[in-house]
């Protein structure tokens, strides 16, 4: 067994393999960049390198600098995590030449499979069902044109030397085709160093279902069950889990066998997954193979009771795999969810800063995959995935309602996460049904008017937990003078019964608390609605809550300023304001706040790098074109015109690091 390995990789994977290491008794070593420095991955390491600057390019893509490094700390093997170099051929060759053990498949099966063309044509080989679509690569527009007409529109531009959704775009009709083709040959030269696309026809309303397998170098290869990845946005997954509720055993079967006939036409060592699309009809097919350990790969851990990272290192030293398929059972349900920063309520851009407070959940049958802590700093350089929340369950509603209730406990400030949205996908009726697809998210979430209202029983829960927190934080006073009654007389200012007007949005709930008995204990009246509520101690009152309404423990978030408590819970993010009955009299009759007329500019909606200006002054643009197209955490996006116009100046240049709210261009007003 290896005694030392290099971690090539950052943040949340490389704290996970740090976790499997120290239990193993292997020294680990890490690699991190000049913004790293303080990373929970440089500190949980038993050593730690600095590669160089900010940009992958300077420190995570340098093959020289990150071999140097092993070789200097005396690492028998490196392990790539994923993401950056762990999918690329020639990082797996130069660690071998230099004499060190690649965790992963050899560079031959890496370039083979890595290489979306090569491996569909493999996966016909081996029998497995492909998607309709153009074989060779194209890198021109005509080129593109062509195989598009081909295979019939719409059809899908995928990257051919990586995956993770970056370089990917639907593309429905042939005059969207040059700009989604830029698009995507841009950022897939970013991420993977390879601008090569290929075309394939796209399927509607799919679901997404990956086969993990894993094989030794002694020829055994076993699958170990699927992972059902759907909800997606942009092609990046958000939740995953295992197993899927779309097959059956039969079917589970024939995927897993047909996953494991490719890997062994591969020649295939160490952990991967076999990714397939499953359509309305139940047919599926090929659609890619991932050469490495997968970001989801916790949900099959619980499922299996399996460490995917342990085995990965033992047959890496060139163990033989300790169990065979017959012994392979699925037991329980998991389910993950991806903590990323980006302001959902903005159109999901990124958000970068400091962590200002940071709590994760605990409790049974919760695991927390993080690589942040109160203050870590998320920066505009690499991928917004913060941490993963894992859940376990004996079924699959046990295991979604566990997921609930831990991401209304986990507390995040000073950046945006989509920790709600995650939540809202989880409790939405048609989630809970298991009615899954790739297109769940624009379809139920971001179509317009998809978005359904909140569950009557979850504004209830939260407009009590916020009425009686701010009841309890203004009786605080009167609280601390009880020890004074018995002794010189100071009477209590408490009653039995006390009403609010409490407001969110456009609802409005009038409340009445009772306190008989316990001082934790309370009866609560929501308009006509009854709840019988258990409270913690006052001192437990901070920014995470636990209530028990009605026998059911339930989590929420707060914020406080005053009379306006910021609350989250199952979803649903709401500011709540606090009357008491007289100064809610008042408060009706006050003006509405004058809303903010826009200018006639064009302003930064995330931060990130300006990489193209694609509009110069003087220029007539109409509304949708694209004018300035920025890179955020490994993804570019394009900023086009609200309306139409005549542009004025543009304030930015190619290479400006720009914040939200930055101008980027003014454009002349009307005459």
């Amino acid at each position: 067994m290896f005694e030392k390995i290099l971690i090539a990789n950052r943040a949340e994977i490389a704290v996970r393999i740090i976790h499997t290491c120290k239990t193993m008794g292997i020294r680990t070593v890490a690699v991190y960049s000049e913004p790293d420095f303080r990373s929970i991955h440089v500190i949980q390491a038993d050593e730690a390198v600095l590669l160089g600057g900010a940009r992958p390019s300077e420190s995570y893509l340098s093959i020289d600098k990150i071999i140097d490094a092993a070789l200097t700390t005396g690492c028998q093997a490196i392990h790539p995590g994923y993401g950056f170099l762990s999918e690329n051929p020639v990082f797996a060759e130069r660690v071998a030449a230099a004499g060190l053990i690649f965790i992963g498949p050899p560079a031959a099966v890496i370039a083979a499979m890595g290489d979306k063309i090569a491996a569909k044509k493999l996966a016909v080989i081996a029998g497995v069902p492909t998607v309709p679509g153009h074989t060779e690569p194209v890198v021109s527009l005509e080129e593109a044109l062509t195989a598009a007409t081909q295979v019939g529109f719409p059809i899908l531009l995928k990257p051919a030397a990586g995956g993770g959704g970056k370089g990917m775009r639907a593309v429905d009709r042939a005059m969207d085709m040059a700009s989604a083709l830029m698009l995507c040959q841009q950022e897939t030269q970013k991420s993977f160093g390879d601008a090569r696309l290929f075309v394939e026809r796209f399927i509607r309303r799919p679901r997404h279902i990956e086969i993990q397998i894993i094989a030794d170098q002694h020829g055994n290869v076993v699958h170990l069950g699927e992972r059902e990845c759907s909800i997606q946005r942009r092609y990046q997954k958000i939740i995953e889990e295992s197993p899927s509720c779309a097959l059956t055993p039969a079917l589970r079967e024939q995927m897993g066998n047909l996953a494991c006939e490719l890997a062994r036409k591969a020649g295939y060592v160490n952990a991967g997954t076999v990714e397939f699309i499953l359509d309305e009809d139940g047919a599926f097919f090929f659609l890619e193979m991932n050469t490495r350990l997968q970001v989801e790969h916790p949900v099959t851990e619980l499922v299996n009771s399996l460490d995917l990272v342990e085995l990965q290192i033992r047959i890496a030293a060139g163990e033989v795999l300790p169990f065979r398929q017959q012994d392979i059972s699925l037991t329980g349900w998991a389910m993950e969810v991806r903590i990323c920063a980006e302001d959902t309520k903005r159109g999901f851009v990124p958000s970068i800063g400091l962590i200002t407070r940071y709590a994760a959940p605990k409790g049974k049958n919760v695991r927390v995959d993080s690589g942040v802590d109160a203050g870590s700093t998320v920066s505009v350089f690499y991928d917004p995935m913060l941490a993963k929340v894992i859940t376990w369950g004996e079924n699959r509603e046990e295991a979604r309602k566990r997921m609930v209730q831990a991401l209304n406990g986990y507390h995040i400030e000073g950046i945006f996460t989509n920790i709600d949205f995650a939540n809202q996908v989880l409790t939405h009726p048609v989630f809970i049904r298991g009615d899954l697809s790739t297109d769940f998210i624009p379809t139920h979430l971001l179509a317009e008017g998809a978005r359904i209202a909140p569950p009557v029983e979850v504004l209830h829960a939260m407009a009590t937990a916020t009425t009686l927190i701010y009841h309890l934080r203004e009786n605080l006073l009167q609280d601390s003078l009880r020890p004074l009654k018995s002794k010189v007389g100071v009477s209590s200012l408490h009653k039995d019964s006390y009403d609010y007007v409490t407001k969110s949005e456009e609802d409005i709930f009038h409340i009445r608390l009772e306190n008989k008995g316990t001082e934790l204990q309370w009866h609560v009246l929501v308009g006509e609605t009854a709840y019988l509520v258990a409270t913690p101690p006052m001192e437990f009152y901070r920014r995470r809550l636990k209530m028990n309404i009605n026998g059911e423990d339930v989590y929420f978030r707060l914020k406080y300023k005053g009379n306006f408590i910021e609350a989250a819970s199952c979803g649903v993010s709401r500011t709540f304001e606090i009357y008491n009955p007289r100064e809610w009299q008042l408060a009706k009759y006050m003006p509405p706040p004058i809303e903010k007329v826009s200018g006639n500019i064009l302003d930064c909606p995330m931060p990130g790098l300006v990489v193209d200006v694609k509009v110069t002054a003087g220029e007539r643009v109409f509304r949708g074109q694209e004018l300035i197209i920025l890179e955020s955490m490994k993804m570019e996006s394009a900023v086009s015109a609200p309306a139409d116009g005549v542009v004025e100046s543009v304030c930015v240049k190619t290479g400006d690091a720009v914040e939200t709210g930055t101008v980027l261009v003014h454009f002349k007003k009307d005459e």
